[in-house]
C-alpha cells in the first residue's frame, strides 16, 4: 500500500505586496475567520517596521523569516524502551510554518499597545538577528546539535 502524497494548495499572492508569504502570514494571524482584522494587523505591522528601520516592508519580512527559519529540529524516537531526541532536517514548508508561528508567538508575548506594534517590533528585531523568535530558533538548533550522537536513529 503506497502513501498518498499531499500536494500544497496554490496560495494566491496578496494584493498589496504580490507575495505568497504575506498571504500566508495574514492567514496565520487570522482568528475566527476575521481576515480584514488580520490584514489590518499585518499591514500595520509592516508600516511600523518600515518606520523603525530602513528598507521596504517585504524585504524586512523576508529577512526576518530567513533569520528565524530553522534548519534542524529534534524528533522523539522510541528505540528499545528508551526515547531519544533525534536531530532531523526540516523541510522548507515546515521551516516557513515554524518561522511564522514563532514570530507570531514572540509578538504576542511582547509588551506593547497593539498587536500591529508588537509584530512590527518583533519583525525589526528578527531582521536584525535579535528577538524572542530568533532565540527560539537558536535554542532548537542547540538542542539538535547536542543530540547529534543520536542521528543514526533517523529513519
Amino acid at each position: 500500500m503506497t502513501a498518498k502524497l499531499r500536494h500544497a494548495r496554490d496560495i494566491p499572492a496578496d494584493p498589496v505586496y504580490n507575495s505568497e508569504l504575506a498571504t500566508k502570514f495574514v492567514n496565520c494571524i487570522m482568528k475566527k475567520g476575521k481576515k480584514s482584522a488580520a490584514e489590518k494587523v499585518f499591514y500595520g505591522a509592516i508600516e511600523i517596521a518600515n518606520k523603525k528601520s530602513d528598507g521596504t516592508g517585504l524585504e524586512l519580512l523576508e529577512k526576518a523569516m530567513a533569520n528565524v527559519r530553522p534548519n534542524l529540529e529534534v524528533k522523539s524516537r522510541r528505540v528499545g524502551g528508551a526515547t531519544y531526541q533525534v536531530p532531523i532536517e526540516v523541510n522548507p514548508r515546515r521551516q516557513r510554518a515554524l518561522a511564522i508561528r514563532w514570530l507570531l508567538s514572540a509578538a504576542v508575548s511582547r509588551s506593547g499597545k497593539s498587536m500591529a506594534e508588537k509584530l512590527g517590533g518583533e519583525l525589526v528585531d528578527a531582521a536584525g538577528g535579535a528577538g524572542a523568535a530568533v532565540k527560539k530558533k537558536e535554542d532548537v538548533h542547540k538542542m539538535a546539535m547536542a543530540n547529534k550522537a543520536f542521528a543514526h536513529y533517523r529513519w
